[in-house]
This record gives structure tokens, C-alpha cells and sequence, in this order.
């Protein structure tokens, strides 16, 4: 029965995430259970591809093997593995079914099956309801029919993503997966799969590419992005945080220097260049570097050379240049403050990268990923959002981006922790654990916007403390973007550092 319902879908024309989504639902019906996840072995975590009955962030989660032990237990066996409704064993889907009727519930009976593709291992397909004793030997024999058929419906999802990748002119022999699992990328938006597509169609060429975009939108994953889809992905990324330079320094540790350049260089020394021979060298927050070395660095770009501080000869550099910026370099060129040959050499193809506001559902994803990484290091064994809480993630304008989202999910796991004080527990984050007590729409300016009152109800405070309130959150917001530098923050707020130090100390804040 389950099989000729499958069978339609693994001829048609489908896009890949379709597909699988497809399988997992027509599985899901066919069993009659509660959940069904497709999940893919990258390293040591076990990544979501599809799935069906679990809450929205599950798909953003990554399992690590070693940590859930029945997940090991799927993929060192061949056949299909049941455990058993009081197997001591946790299970990685404690509260996370969609299904349980109020408070969130543990899994009551679960198996799987590890799958194979060409021979080797490839993941897993779990099935979990709430029902115990609902996996009967019967349904462990269909399922263990089923496999054939569900690894059928990978290979050929996994061959029409290399024949796309051939269209785009992608020359290496890597799928990307659904939501850029491999490489760290989170996300299934519009917005993210017309990202992925554009870097897929650079990736293969020489060109410099400059990412630009707000802070925290995560232009160091694309850039790894980028480079593990390119002809130099066997070779090493090396990444240079422009903004940490010191002047005096800059120029060697880009370049490297020669015994006795100056005081202290006590012997030669290779520079970040010689590290990314061959490779790939990214330098983020590249407008931060300081005019003398913009002149240096053109000169390697025209011409592929390097000197090192104190050599009388340059040395040849195979590199490509991956770059990014949170600045306007445009405006930073009309300044003086960068040089307009560089940029024009930089900028040959520009690429934004999309704030976490425009990613819609992508926001429910990265919480997914969050939890799952405060869940393994706070111990506990479960963790998840309530529904009221994903509402309020949803609404929010998120002007620090993915970066303040991590912020804001670790402080809020460890509210729930300490709240409930056992570790053992079905852990809820509540809307009101997230502090998200002003919206911000993150205007040019960077300025959060105050909360607005057609989202959720706000109740009124004395207007001092309101005030005090909104501008804890702005040197807080400041902060983030800032990277945790006061100077920054001051420079972002357009204050004297002096003041904000003195605002942050009448705020508690210091």
C-alpha cells in the first residue's frame, strides 16, 4: 500500500526537499504514527532533511551521534532497531511531536532504520508516536520493506541535485542538501535558496567576492560556503578579522616579515597570505583595515604578489580573496576612509547577504538550532519552545540578526532551567524568558524601534522606568553588533564614550 503510494513521487519531476517531504508524509500516513524524519550523518551529527509531526524548529536541530545513543544505536545496525516503550534510553524527540495534547509528552514507542547509499552509510528514518506498543513485528517487517524504496528516493533526490549543480556550473562532485546542511547554512527560505544558488554560480570561478550585509547575519558560514563548493575546497580557509588588527601589526601578520624588520622580529616569520597559498583567504570586516595596508593589499590583488616587511623581493601568492563587510564601502570610498581602486577590485561580485528578518520561518529554524545546542550543554533532556514563545520570535525585527537570536535563546534556556531546577524534565521556554520586550524593525540607523502594541498586549510602566528599559536594550543591541567593544557600541549609538559609560553605570549595566 505505502509503496504504490511512493512510487508516483520518485518519477516525477520533484524539487529534492519536496520529495523527501513527500516520503515522510506518505510514510507517516502508511504507519499511522505520530513522526517520521529523514535525517542525513554529516560528521559526528545526525542532520534533518524531512520531517513530519515534530514542532517547526526540529528541522534547525542537529543531533549529536554520541549524545543521543538511540540514534547511534539506528546506525550501527542494518536492520530495523525498536526499542522498547521503557527503554531507559532518551529519545531525541522527548516533547517535540506536535501532537501531544497540552503539556508536551516524551516519545512512548519509537524505531528506525539506518540507510545506505553506493554502500556506504548515509543517515537514518526514525518513527515515533506517542502510542505505546504501536510498532508491532508487523510494522518492523514493512518497515524494514520499506528500505529499498526510501534509499531509492535519496539517490535520486542526491542525482538530481548534482545534475543541477552541473547546470549551474558548479565543478565539484558534492550535492548541496536542502537547507545548505553541510555546510552549516540554516535555512529554507526564498531568500536563502536564491542565496545559495548565486554563491553556487561564483564559487566555481577566480573572482573576488565581497559579502556584505548587517552584523550577525553570518557572512563567515557563506564565505565557508563558498569555499567548500569552489576547486580549492581541499585546500585551507584561512580567516583574518580585519576589525582585531592592530595597525602596527597588520602589515605582518598579512604579509609576514623578515628577521630583524623590526624590534622583537627575531626571526622570519610567514604571514596569513602564505598560510591561504593555494587556498582561500577570507577577510572579514574588511573595511576596517587601515589605508596603508588597502595599498598593499591592491598590489597583491593586480598582481599576485606579496612582500614581506623588511624583504627586499616579493613572493608569488596563489589566492582567492573572499571578503566582507557590515560597512557601506561605497559611502566609506566617498569618505577617503577606503580606497576607491580596492573596492572596485574587492566589489567584482557583490553579494548580500539577506538580515534574519527577511528569512521568515528561517527564525523558528536557527531556534531549533540554539535549543539543541543549549540542551547538550546545559545536560538537560529536552528542551523546546512553547507555542506562544514561537509566535514571539516570529514578530521580532531581530536588528542584531542570527547573532543576537543565539544571545537571546542561551539566556532564555537557562531561565527555564533555573526555574524548574531539574534537568531531567521536559524543559518549555515561555515568550516572556525571551526578553523581547521592544521590537526592533532595524532601521538604517541602526536604532531599535519601540515595541509595537498591535503584536502583543505591553503593559504600562512609570515613564522613567520605560525609558530606563528601552535604553538597557539599545546599549544591549548596541553591544551585540558592536561585537562587546564599548567603542563600537558608542560609535553605533553616535555618543561620546564617556556618557555611555556613565548611562551604563546608572543602568546597571556596568
Amino acid at each position: 500500500m505505502i509503496e504504490s503510494l511512493l512510487l508516483p513521487d520518485l518519477v516525477a519531476e520533484l524539487p529534492a526537499v519536496v520529495r523527501l517531504q513527500r516520503l515522510v508524509n506518505t510514510i507517516r500516513e502508511g504507519f499511522g504514527c505520530g513522526a517520521v524524519v529523514l535525517l542525513q550523518q554529516h560528521r559526528e551529527v545526525l542532520v534533518p532533511l524531512a520531517a513530519v509531526g515534530l514542532v517547526p524548529d526540529a528541522l534547525g536541530r542537529r543531533f549529536e551521534i554520541a549524545r543521543h545513543p538511540r540514534l547511534a544505536a539506528l546506525l550501527s545496525r542494518r536492520e530495523p532497531t525498536w526499542f522498547d516503550p521503557d527503554s531507559l534510553l532518551p529519545d531525541p524527540y522527548d516533547g517535540l511531536l506536535d501532537d501531544s495534547p497540552g503539556e508536551p509528552l516524551p516519545v512512548h514507542d519509537c524505531m528506525g532504520v539506518s540507510l545506505y547509499i553506493e554502500s556506504a552509510l548515509w543517515g537514518v528514518l526514525t518513527l515515533d508516536t506517542l502510542q505505546s506498543g504501536a510498532f508491532d513485528e508487523a510494522a518492523r517487517l514493512r518497515l524494514q520493506s520499506l528500505v529499498p524504496l526510501v534509499e531509492a528516493f535519496v539517490r535520486i533526490s542526491r542525482l538530481e541535485q548534482e545534475n543541477r549543480a552541473l547546470r549551474l556550473a558548479r565543478a565539484n562532485d558534492r550535492p548541496v542538501l536542502p537547507g545548505g546542511a553541510e555546510e552549516g547554512v540554516i535555512g529554507r527560505s526564498a531568500a536563502i535558496v536564491r542565496l545559495l544558488e548565486e554563491l553556487g554560480v561564483v564559487a566555481d570561478s577566480e573572482l573576488p567576492v565581497l559579502l556584505t550585509g548587517e552584523t550577525g547575519v553570518g557572512k563567515d558560514v557563506f564565505a565557508r560556503w563558498v569555499h567548500s563548493h569552489s576547486p580549492r575546497a581541499k585546500q585551507p580557509l584561512i580567516h583574518v578579522n580585519c576589525a582585531a588588527l592592530p595597525e602596527t601589526l597588520a602589515e605582518s601578520e598579512l604579509f609576514g616579515h623578515v628577521k630583524g624588520a623590526f624590534s622583537g622580529a627575531t626571526a622570519d616569520r610567514s604571514g596569513r597570505f602564505d598560510a591561504a597559498h593555494g587556498g582561500t583567504l577570507f577577510l572579514d570586516e574588511v573595511g576596517e583595515l587601515p589605508l596603508s595596508i588597502q595599498a598593499k593589499l591592491l598590489r597583491t590583488l593586480q598582481n599576485g604578489e606579496i612582500q614581506r616587511l623588511g624583504a627586499d623581493k616579493p613572493l608569488q601568492v596563489d589566492v582567492r580573496i573572499i571578503a566582507a563587510t557590515n560597512r557601506n564601502l561605497a559611502e566609506a570610498v566617498a569618505a577617503g576612509s577606503f580606497r576607491a581602486d580596492l573596492y572596485h577590485r574587492l566589489s567584482v561580485y557583490p553579494v548580500p547577504i539577506p538580515p534574519l528578518r527577511e528569512r521568515g520561518a528561517d527564525v523558528l529554524l536557527f531556534a531549533g538550532h540554539f535549543i539543541e545546542l543549549n540542551r547538550t550543554r546545559l545536560g538537560v533532556r529536552s528542551l523546546r519552545l512553547s507555542g506562544a514563545a514561537e509566535e514571539a520570535l516570529m514578530a521580532y525585527g531581530w536588528p542584531g540578526n542570527v547573532r543576537e537570536l543565539e544571545h537571546v535563546i542561551s539566556r532564555a534556556a537557562l531561565k527555564t532551567l533555573g526555574r524548574s531546577g531539574s534537568r531531567q524534565a521536559i524543559l518549555t521556554i515561555e515568550p516572556q524568558l525571551l526578553d523581547l520586550c521592544f521590537t526592533s524593525q532595524a532601521p538604517e540607523t541602526g536604532a531599535a524601534m519601540p515595541h509595537n502594541p498591535a503584536a502583543e498586549p505591553v503593559s504600562l510602566m512609570p515613564l522613567r522606568q520605560s525609558t530606563d528599559a528601552y535604553q538597557r536594550q539599545l546599549l544591549r543591541l548596541a553591544l551585540e553588533q558592536g561585537g562587546g567593544s564599548w567603542a563600537a557600541a558608542a560609535r553605533l549609538l553616535d555618543i561620546d564614550p564617556s556618557n555611555l559609560h556613565k548611562l551604563a553605570r546608572r543602568l546597571g549595566l556596568k
